[in-house]
């Protein structure tokens, strides 16, 4: 019972750790989400499927809301 209560502890320690990120972060974004970012995800080469931004091009989504 203790274990139970200790590991679900921690996960609202970890839950409550990203709201408090996301309330605080401006527009309450994380950084780099675009998979494109990422050699490990993106071994092929393959543009991200959420923003359509090539491995060596900058996140698009950005640009659109700043547009926006």
């Amino acid at each position: 019972m203790k274990l139970v209560l200790l590991v679900i502890g921690l996960l609202a320690i970890g839950i409550f750790g990203m709201a408090v990120k996301i309330i605080f972060k401006k527009n309450g974004r994380f950084d780099k989400t675009c998979a494109s970012a990422s050699s490990v995800l993106n071994a092929d080469g393959e543009p991200c499927g959420f923003c359509g931004a090539m491995p060596d091009e900058k996140c698009k989504a950005d640009d659109a809301e700043q547009a926006a």
